[in-house]
């Protein structure tokens, strides 16, 4: 019998008797492309999955066909200020804080695409495991924007510096398989085992002595990415930038056609 947690209107999520919480984005419609109320809902459901003492671990995955498919091109609202933009960015960036910086280990389930926000949230997991199927890419540069989710100090240190540069700058698009022979994949299943797999993952974290998983967690991404949180800092200024830039208006227009 599961035990009950808030509920939010973008995403499920549901923390069993094992200890596994399981967060879903709920918005298969758009392949779970990211408006505002997610990602508010998912950092909060992050916070409040940290704050729960019986989820021991997390699965995060999503409804439908896709992981997330980037940013919502139907319901894009693009800032009319600094300020606005400002205020979106750093709602990005407190989804990675309670994921990176959170206190519970992180099983990603990914499914479909996990495009530009969605390819971060991936990377943001602590044992990203992908669907073969799967596939990801960063549009972000030929839209005349800029990532987020600290992946400026996370992807290098996966991949080195080279080959972050090529998914950063030039947009190339990734099968699972070439993601887990760069290290970006944890692991590459059967579509028909993705969550399976990843449960069993989370069960095994969740069984384990919680200061010790919380203390790795911690140490293990501050020395790995010493430079996380300004990472974070330098990213949301690049962005907000971007979203200032009216040719960005113009790249995006272009890319919803």
């Amino acid at each position: 019998m599961s035990q009950s947690v808030p509920t939010y209107a973008t995403v499920l999520s549901d923390t069993d008797t094992q200890g596994v919480c399981t967060i879903r984005l709920n918005r298969p419609h758009s392949l779970n492309a990211m408006n505002r109320q997610l990602i508010d809902d998912l950092a909060q459901a992050f916070a409040d999955a940290n704050a729960n003492p019986a989820a021991k671990a997390i699965v995060l995955t999503g409804e439908g066909r896709a992981f997330c498919a980037g940013d919502d091109r139907v319901e894009h609202v693009h800032p009319e200020n600094e300020t606005e933009a400002k205020d979106l960015v750093d709602a990005i960036q407190r989804v990675t804080r309670a994921m990176v910086f959170g206190e519970k280990p992180i099983v990603g389930a990914i499914n479909g695409w996990a495009v530009g926000g969605g390819f971060e949230w991936a990377i943001n997991c602590d044992f990203p495991i992908w669907a073969k199927s799967a596939r990801a890419f960063f549009p972000e540069v030929s839209l005349n924007l800029f990532v987020t989710g600290a992946v400026t100090s996370l992807l290098p240190a996966l991949v080195g510096l080279n080959k972050a540069k090529e998914m950063l700058f030039l947009g190339q698009r990734y099968q699972a398989e070439q993601l887990e022979k760069l290290g970006v994949a944890w692991r590459v299943v059967e579509d028909d085992e993705l969550q399976q797999q990843a449960y069993k993952v989370a069960m095994q974290l969740a069984q384990l002595p919680t200061l010790s998983v919380r203390a790795m967690k911690r140490v293990l991404n501050q020395s790995a990415s010493a430079d996380l949180e300004k990472a974070l800092q330098l990213e949301t200024e690049a962005t907000v930038e971007g979203f200032m830039d009216p040719h960005t208006t113009e790249l995006l227009l272009k890319f919803n056609q």
